[in-house]
C-alpha cells in the first residue's frame, strides 16, 4: 500500500508544477486585469485542470494505481479541499515557493486517493476521508467568516 500511495504522489506532485505552470502561462497569455478578461481566463483555467485530470487517470493507470480514474478524481477533490484550507495561510510572492505548494497540494491530493482507492479499505475508512475532505472547505470559510485566522 505505501508503494501505491508514493507513486500516486510523486505522479501528482509532478503534475501539480506542470499545471502551476500551464495556469501561470495561460493567466499572464490573458494579459489583462479587467473584468472583461475573467471569463477567458478562467475558461482556460477550467480547460487546463480537465487536461491534467484527464492526464491523471492516464498516468495513474500507467504506474499501477487502480482504479486510476476513480483515483484522479478523488485526486482532484482532495486537492480542492486542500487548495480551500491553503487559504488561510499567508500568500507567497516567490514562485518557487508556489510551485513548492502546488506540487506539495496534488502530492497530498494523490496520496490521499490513492489511500482511499486502496483494495481491501474497509468503508468506515472512506467515508470518514470523504467527510473530512467535505468539510474542509467548510471549515475554512467558516474561520475567515468570522475572522478567527488573524
Amino acid at each position: 500500500m505505501t508503494g501505491r500511495i508514493g507513486r500516486a504522489a510523486g505522479v501528482c506532485g509532478a503534475l501539480g508544477v506542470l499545471w502551476w505552470a500551464t495556469a501561470r502561462l495561460a493567466w499572464a497569455g490573458v494579459g489583462c486585469a479587467d473584468w472583461d478578461c475573467l471569463a477567458p481566463a478562467l475558461g482556460a483555467l477550467l480547460a487546463i485542470s480537465l487536461v491534467m485530470l484527464a492526464g491523471a487517470a492516464y498516468v495513474l493507470e500507467r504506474v499501477d494505481v487502480r482504479p486510476a480514474r476513480r483515483a484522479a478524481l478523488v485526486a482532484a477533490g482532495a486537492a480542492v479541499a486542500f487548495w480551500a484550507a491553503g487559504k488561510l495561510l499567508p500568500s507567497v510572492p516567490y514562485t518557487a515557493a508556489q510551485a513548492v505548494g502546488a506540487a506539495a497540494v496534488f502530492a497530498g491530493a494523490g496520496a490521499v486517493a490513492a489511500f482511499v482507492t486502496g483494495p481491501g479499505l474497509a468503508l468506515r475508512w472512506r467515508v470518514l476521508v470523504a467527510l473530512v475532505l467535505a468539510g474542509v472547505p467548510c471549515g475554512v470559510f467558516a474561520v475567515l467568516w468570522f475572522g478567527l485566522g488573524g
